[in-house]
């Protein structure tokens, strides 16, 4: 990760720490204030992202660290650990917020009737859609713009947030301007919430690990990278074609057939010509590892 990239990855993550901030404690009070277990459960999903931002930022400075003797592929993998992290911990984030609105519900129906919301609680939603909708529409541009995987991860950690507030909010205003008999709307809401959460968070971890498992690329690419090969002059049957991601970068092992008349400086100039164009398409940063045999 140059220099460029590493600071627009800061700043955007940054942003979203002191935003999650703020409205984790708004929404806290508006929760306890506004008698909202929606917002509540709300609230500590904004604490989660708050906690996540920290790991972004860590994961950002570890993996932007150059190659060294003991790390010749760099540290990209760091950034790919932090995205399954944050995968891991909206997971747990769903577990609790749908534990709590189960027996919310449960004890509603068999022990108290829930406290019907106030109006804070209900304005406290609003404002936490606007803002976090907001920080993802900020936050995704900026990860597709560095093509960063725990930024995009917490793009959407931010698009969760959403989700978990369009969830209370319906709940809190069904429970608000029904009457009272529609209170059991706030924690069903909450329970709706925590599967958009549980959805996200499967698909943040399920790329992480694949990736962390050494899984190739999709078929497309590695049909893309061997139509390349093909179409490099003196290149005869590429094969044995290996792929694999390494944080933002992606590691390409490759076998190509040369006509066995070549000397030994004719080959290389034909490797150095796919190198180049495979680093067209997939950046410079790309590892390219070319094994050459001759064709007959």
């Amino acid at each position: 990760m140059n220099n460029e990239r590493k600071s627009a990855a800061q700043k955007v993550t940054w942003i979203g720490f002191f935003a999650n901030l703020l409205l984790m404690v708004f929404k806290l009070f508006a929760g306890i204030y506004g008698r909202s277990s929606a917002m509540i459960a709300d609230a500590i999903h904004s604490l989660s992202d708050f906690a996540t931002d920290l790991v972004v930022v860590l994961g950002i400075n570890i993996s932007s660290k150059p190659l060294d003797l003991t790390h010749k592929y760099g540290h990209g993998k760091v950034e790919t650990l932090a995205t399954a992290f944050i995968g891991i911990v909206l997971f747990g984030v769903g577990i609790g917020i749908a534990y709590s609105s189960i027996m919310k519900i449960y004890s509603h129906f068999y022990v108290s009737n829930i406290v019907q919301p106030g109006m804070l609680a209900l304005y406290a939603a609003l404002f936490s859609i606007l803002v976090k909708e907001i920080l993802f529409h900020y936050t995704i541009r900026i990860g597709k713009k560095i093509k960063s995987s725990v930024v995009l991860a917490n793009a959407w950690h931010h698009r969760s947030d959403v989700f978990s507030s369009v969830g209370t909010l319906i709940g809190i205003a069904g429970a608000i301007f029904l009457g009272e008999k529609w209170v059991i709307l706030d924690p069903i809401a909450a329970l709706v919430v925590s599967f958009f959460i549980f959805k996200v968070a499967f698909k943040i971890a399920r790329e992480a690990i694949l990736e962390l498992i050494e899984t190739s690329l999709p078929k497309d690419h590695e049909q893309e990278i061997l139509k390349i090969a093909e179409n490099v002059a003196g290149v005869y049957l590429p094969h044995e074609l290996r792929t694999r991601r390494i944080g933002n970068v992606i590691a390409i092992d490759l076998h190509i057939n040369v006509k066995s008349s070549l000397n030994v400086k004719e080959a290389h100039d034909i490797t150095v010509v796919l190198e180049d164009k495979l680093r067209h398409v997939y950046g410079e940063d790309t590892f390219i590892s070319i094994h050459v045999e001759p064709l007959d």
